[in-house]
């Protein structure tokens, strides 16, 4: 029986990689050359992007899939469809304009008009645009085709001394005559809001897009784009034909298409609607709920957050309903995958605007679960203080230590998603990108869990392809191409560790977004973060899987495959009531709970719970914590699972379980600082680290402690290790373990220095002579060149030993190694070190050394302008450092 390392071992791992393909309308050739660039760099399946074809689902469309069908069935891939003409998905193939107008787009909009009383016999004229059409004898749940609705006027009293509404308020729809409002308007100061459902509102870019609230809008997409597909490949589906992917899909309700901040309080901000939310408010708040929409705009305290959590709760499930499940009922009916990823950007997951309500709803219907990460939206070292980028500024907390928890957490606790997650990568970061900054992207996905990656992007036209670079191949003009299978190598080994198992947390922390919608929130990723920065791994739950999914055993919290030792509460000011009495049964079935920064006040629906919370403030098993305290009371209380000797709060880390291999990851985050430390890991026995770059097991000399055992970790910037325990090892042949003396002999003196770009490599031209090392970047070098350097020199070895390390020192950024004319190896990333065992002999020696950098230095590109630019070649300094063997 086979198992996951021997799979590893023996190159036989599954792909975990479905670049981005983008489709312009090329000649065949240029087609099939592409795929074959894709397959030749070690990916086994592609995303077809439509967006920038001329002729979607058109003559010319269908020639083109025919062609990377083809060439899939021929190379064994698979074939995924980006799943629809425009960005993002909504768009279905230019049909919503067609349909019933009942099917397009809906919003909730508010205006008022202030007026002084006493006045009898006052009229206000109401918008002719409103009023269009409108008769007081149309049903209020009834939409008229084609025209602005009146759904409410009320009427509320202001406060003399500050104009802030009262909770006098007066609903005098009734009183609406021809387009005109007749009202004796009472003593004092009242607001007149008048509530309507239009189709004049949201960004103009999406104006023809479907409704994703309307389970019939949504199919037009499903019979346009979907159906079509089916129709051609059927035979395909569930074999060369993998699935659909959708991008980005949301509400999209604001003028300005990427508000982060659009949610129900916002001033002017139209909300979106449909033909079912006039019967589900009335079911949620009652009879009068008409009485109480201008509260979805205005501030009243109290009464103002239920009417808010109430919608926001409403449009979340709608979404989630008719939009991703009804796509992925599909889907599965017809043995195909859908996947894809909504919006996540600066805390948009729980909101309106770009954002589809409710990170987990909004994907619960799809086979995996997904997120992207583009525009420099995480950047080395950039974890805390916001990073200026394409779209505004970071809230760097949440891209670095909320984005990607959010996603792996979905992957492991919803069944459908077999424990997979993955993740738009790479792109839209510029040229100045290049495969370090990839690889350790990369690393600070797979350490969370991310175990899919769609590379962003090749593309088939020709260069210069201004669309969102950096792009893989580039019409062969990306000098990293050549490296780039390195890479992709080392994602499918390492993905393939991390799936078919279990991953280990010992903590589930609760989602934010209806204590958001519900009044003041601490976001989820603040505790999150220190849990992190004490390699204490964690999940993020949902309030709906707590409610419907979880039980406890053994004082644990079980999910799906998942358990947690504990259950960690964000400061909420209010949550829902069903959780409240949910967290009070968690914690009599013996689950820790612990609260940071207190207990809710109340109830987001305003329903009465203060039995439930004094239960909660005087349970054994409930604790209230700061949140600079988490971190030590979950350690004295044992609830970790690896012990590390210092505070390392770079330092990340992964725990997977197979039947018979445990797979630890650890990955150091700090772009400058190396860090020294030992962990203890649970595990009796020897283990092993594995390279994944080599594909080589190293068995380790690890000392016992109390059952575990400890192992020295010297993780440099940009480096990860993978350690591994369990009777999957056995039998295997191991390299010996090394470490290097900390001196090493300096190759200083004189360079003999070649170039050449991509189309000209491998032949070089000499550019000449260095005396000492420097950035060939530099105002005095080669300030516009991209390609590669080729660095040669000779050097004498008078020690008798021939176990060596060369280290390279500073790379910029790309290293290939030839030593006496024998292949060293490839670094893409630091730490820029080699074994060179076998080729160095004592006496004299041959070292050449080729260093290729991004092509941003020939295509400075605005997405490059965010970013500081790195320097090109090898700065060094190189040593030869003599290794000995380890020693327990």
């Amino acid at each position: 029986m086979r198992n996951r390392l021997m799979e590893v071992l023996a190159g036989q791992e599954q792909n975990y990689i479905l670049p981005f393909l983008w489709q312009h309308g090329e000649e065949e050739q240029v087609i099939r050359e592409e795929m074959a660039r894709v397959h030749e760099a070690g990916i086994g399946a592609v995303c077809v992007e439509s967006r920038p074809h001329p002729d979607f689902l058109g003559p010319r469309w269908w020639m083109d899939m025919d062609i990377i069908m083809d060439e899939a069935r021929n190379r064994g891939m698979k074939v995924w469809i980006l799943d629809d003409d425009h960005f993002p998905t909504g768009h279905a193939g230019g049909k919503v304009k067609e349909a019933p107008e009942v099917l397009h787009r809906m919003f909730l909009g508010e205006r008022y008009i202030d007026t002084l009383g006493p006045a009898k016999g006052a009229s206000l004229l109401l918008d002719t645009l409103l009023m269009q059409g409108l008769r007081p004898t149309i049903s209020l749940t009834q939409h008229a085709s084609g025209k602005n609705k009146l759904v409410s006027i009320v009427a509320v009293r202001r406060d003399p001394s500050n104009g802030t509404l009262l909770n006098d308020c007066v609903d005098i729809t009734d009183l609406v005559h021809d387009g005109i409002l007749y009202w004796d308007i009472p003593d004092g100061y009242w607001r007149v809001f008048i509530i309507s459902e239009n189709k004049h509102g949201g960004s103009t870019a999406q104006k023809d897009y479907l409704n994703p609230l309307d389970r019939d809008s949504v199919r037009i997409l499903l019979d346009t784009v979907y159906e079509a597909f089916y129709e051609r490949y059927k035979a395909d589906f569930g074999k060369t034909f993998a699935g659909f992917f959708s991008d980005e899909p949301g509400f999209y309700n604001d003028e300005k298409t990427f508000d982060f901040n659009s949610k129900p309080g916002k001033q002017g901000v139209a909300l979106p609607w449909s033909r079912e939310m006039p019967a589900l408010f009335e079911e949620a708040l009652g009879a009068d709920f008409r009485k109480l929409l201008y509260l979805l705009w205005q501030d009243a305290g109290e009464p103002s957050n239920i009417v808010r959590y109430t919608y926001m709760n409403l449009v979340s499930k709608l979404y989630a309903d008719h939009f991703c499940s009804q796509i992925g009922v599909w889907c599965r009916a017809r043995g195909v995958e859908y996947i894809g990823h909504v919006l996540e950007d600066n805390n948009v997951h729980a909101r309106l605007g770009p954002g589809a309500g409710h990170f987990f709803r909004s994907l619960w219907g799809q086979d995996m679960s997904g997120l992207d990460v583009v525009l420099w939206q995480i950047v080395p070292g950039f974890d805390e203080l916001s990073f200026r980028q394409p779209t505004g500024e970071t809230d760097s907390e949440f891209y670095h230590y909320g984005l990607a928890k959010l996603a792996v957490s979905l992957g492991h606790i919803d069944p459908k998603k077999q424990g997979r997650t993955m993740c738009e990568v790479y792109g839209a970061y510029g040229w100045t990108e290049g495969l370090k900054l990839m690889k350790w992207l990369t690393d600070h996905m797979l350490v969370r869990g991310v175990n899919y990656f769609v590379p962003h992007a090749f593309t088939q036209k020709a260069f210069p392809d201004p669309d969102c670079p950096p792009h893989m191949y580039a019409s062969g003009k990306n000098p990293q191409y050549r490296y780039y299978k390195h890479l992709n190598r080392y994602i499918n080994r390492i993905s393939h560790l991390i799936s078919g198992g279990r991953h280990v947390a010992t903590a589930a922390v609760l989602y934010h977004a209806e204590a958001e919608w519900s009044g003041e929130a601490m976001y989820f990723h603040k505790p999150v973060k220190t849990l992190m920065q004490h390699q204490i791994d964690c999940d993020v739950l949902p309030v709906d899987v707590l409610l419907e999914a979880a039980s406890v055993k053994d004082n644990k919290l079980h999910v799906n495959y998942e358990d947690y030792e504990c259950l960690i509460v964000p400061y909420a000011e209010a949550l829902p009531a069903a959780i409240v009495r949910r967290l009070v049964q968690l914690a009599e079935q013996g689950l820790p709970v612990r609260f940071v920064e207190g207990l809710p006040e109340r109830s987001s629906e305003g329903i009465d719970v203060s039995a439930e919370l004094s239960r909660l403030a005087d349970h054994r098993n409930v604790t209230m914590v700061a949140l600079n305290k988490l971190a030590d009371e979950l350690i004295a209380d044992g609830h970790y699972d690896i012990i590390v000797e210092t505070y390392e709060p770079y330092l990340r880390n992964y725990r997977y379980l197979h039947d018979d291999l445990d797979v630890f990851m650890f990955f150091n985050e700090s772009p400058h600082q190396t860090i020294r430390t030992k962990v203890v890991l649970p595990v009796q026995g020897d283990v092993y680290a594995y390279d994944a770059f080599l594909n080589r097991l190293t068995c380790l000399h690890a000392t016992g402690r109390d059952g575990a055992r400890m192992v020295q970790l010297v993780l440099h910037p940009y480096e990860s290790i993978v350690l591994l325990y369990g009777t999957a090892l056995e039998g295997y042949a191991t390299a010996p373990p090394w470490y290097a003396s900390d001196a090493g002999y300096e190759l200083d003196g004189e360079w003999t220095v070649c170039t050449a770009d991509a189309e000209q490599y491998p032949h070089f031209k000499e550019w000449g002579k260095l005396m000492a090392l420097t950035n060939m970047s530099g105002p005095d070098e080669l300030s516009r060149f991209t390609g590669t350097f080729r660095y040669e020199k000779e050097f004498e070895w008078n020690e008798s030993a021939n176990q060596a390390l060369l280290d390279l020192g500073e790379v910029y950024e790309t290293a290939e190694v030839w030593l006496n004319g024998e292949q060293i190896g490839v670094r893409i990333c630091p730490p820029y070190r080699l074994e060179i065992n076998g080729p160095l002999k004592k006496g004299k020696n041959k070292l050449v050394i080729e260093v290729t950098n991004t092509l941003v230095k020939d295509q400075p590109d605005f997405l490059s302008s965010f970013a500081q630019q790195e320097p090109s070649g090898l700065i060094g300094p190189v040593r030869v450092i003599s290794t000995m063997m380890s020693k327990a």
